[in-house]
């Protein structure tokens, strides 16, 4: 019997590549895996999987990993407002995760002695990949014939060609890879240090003039309602919100930061629904939490984006900082309203029945009502008394 192998397949090159060079080549059984976490349409997916039934596979399937990633992972990022470099909404390095979940899981089911993606060994998604290979599915071969073969794109197309298939090649200008929580986009552009991209390497152009104001709806953290539209699902509330973001053409950028690999990189993307719901619910959290809270949730939230920006999302600790994210969660209900534009937004303010912003204990700069001059006197000398003692044990002449 031939030895079984899974592909993460997304019917481009590298993993067209892989299934030939894996079938004929390698004379393994090759079952083929698209991870949907929210960035294809029943048209896309249906067509994937006729390109991997052409090639030769045993068997193709299709895993939605769109509400499961919400739940083991979005929501969490919301919590803890994770902007990578206070920029990027992590877009692309959380979602492999779930994808590299589901192939692993995938694996065990069909009982496969191998597992296969398609990375070059010059990005972060090799590791991210083989990290959850590691960890799930200990003692099963990783196959990587891109990254093993140190194949060129010419290279990979002669070799297509001379085992028949023949298909239109052509570099697109921009490579593009949509998820519900963002969209990244690579080019020219994002290969030195000094372009930008240029409008038409954006997926969402702007179709929408004029300007509006809208109300995001939060339940202990979670977006429940969107523009006076309520939705039980989460994950609705944002599909809502990015289809309402990308007339505007809000939430381009440019992330530049460090790869796992050690270089640095710079990659474009399309974030609108993300990025309004971390700034509006980093408003929200600004009304309702105490200092130490946003303190300490700040400090978490930071090493959380950056253990799964590095592939480390099985690491237990990323359960110990998501059940303090969740418990910081508890009061941060309420409503903000957002002042949308074309390529821009920003938050108006807050609604919340939790506002510690209440003028019950004082109005800030004018007037309190919770303590007395007296009181402020002698909090703060005591406040000062040990700079004071400093001061005077190292004063000098």
């Amino acid at each position: 019997m031939k030895k079984k192998v899974v592909l993460a397949f997304s019917g481009g090159l590298d993993t067209t590549y892989c299934v030939k060079y894996l079938s004929e080549d390698r004379g393994l059984e090759v079952h083929t895996v698209i991870v949907d976490t929210g960035g294809f349409n029943k048209e896309e997916l249906a067509d994937i999987e006729r390109k991997a039934f052409e090639l030769g596979v045993v068997k193709h399937k299709c895993v939605s990993m769109v509400n499961r990633y919400y739940q083991d992972c979005i929501r969490y990022m919301v919590y803890g407002n994770v902007l990578k470099n206070n920029t990027y909404p992590l877009s692309v390095s959380a979602e492999r995760m779930f994808q590299a979940l589901a192939v692993a899981e995938y694996a065990k089911e069909v009982g496969a002695e191998a597992v296969a993606h398609g990375s070059t060994g010059a990005g972060n998604d090799q590791v991210r990949f083989d990290v959850v290979f590691h960890i799930l599915i200990p003692g099963v071969e990783i196959i990587t014939p891109i990254r093993d073969n140190k194949l060129s794109r010419e290279a990979e197309i002669d070799y297509l060609k001379a085992k028949g298939v023949v298909r239109d090649w052509t570099k697109a200008a921009y490579s593009i890879n949509k998820g519900i929580w963002g969209t990244s986009v690579g080019g020219k552009e994002t290969l030195n240090s000094q372009q930008y991209l240029p409008e038409s390497a954006f997926p969402s152009q702007l179709t929408k003039q004029g300007e509006e104001e809208i109300e995001l709806k939060f339940e202990k953290g979670e977006l429940k309602s969107v523009a006076g539209q309520n939705f039980q699902n989460p994950v609705d509330a944002i599909q809502k919100l990015n289809e309402i973001a990308r007339s505007y053409a809000i939430g381009r950028d440019i992330h530049v930061g460090d790869t796992i690999i050690g270089i640095k990189g710079r990659v474009g993307f399309e974030a609108g629904a993300p990025m309004i719901i971390i700034k509006a619910h980093h408003a929200l959290e600004k009304h309702t939490l105490t200092k130490w809270q946003m303190y300490w949730k700040e400090q978490l939230a930071n090493w959380y984006g950056t253990l799964l920006h590095e592939g480390q999302y099985l690491e237990p600790v990323m359960r110990n900082i998501e059940t303090f994210l969740e418990d910081s969660q508890e009061s941060v209900t309420g409503t903000v309203k957002v002042h949308l534009a074309p390529y821009r937004f920003y938050v108006i303010g807050i609604t919340s029945s939790h506002d510690m912003m209440s003028s019950k204990f004082g109005t800030y700069g004018e007037m309190n009502n919770a303590w007395s001059g007296e009181d402020v006197r002698g909090f703060s000398k005591i406040l000062a008394n040990q700079a004071m003692f400093h001061q005077l044990v190292n004063e000098k002449e």
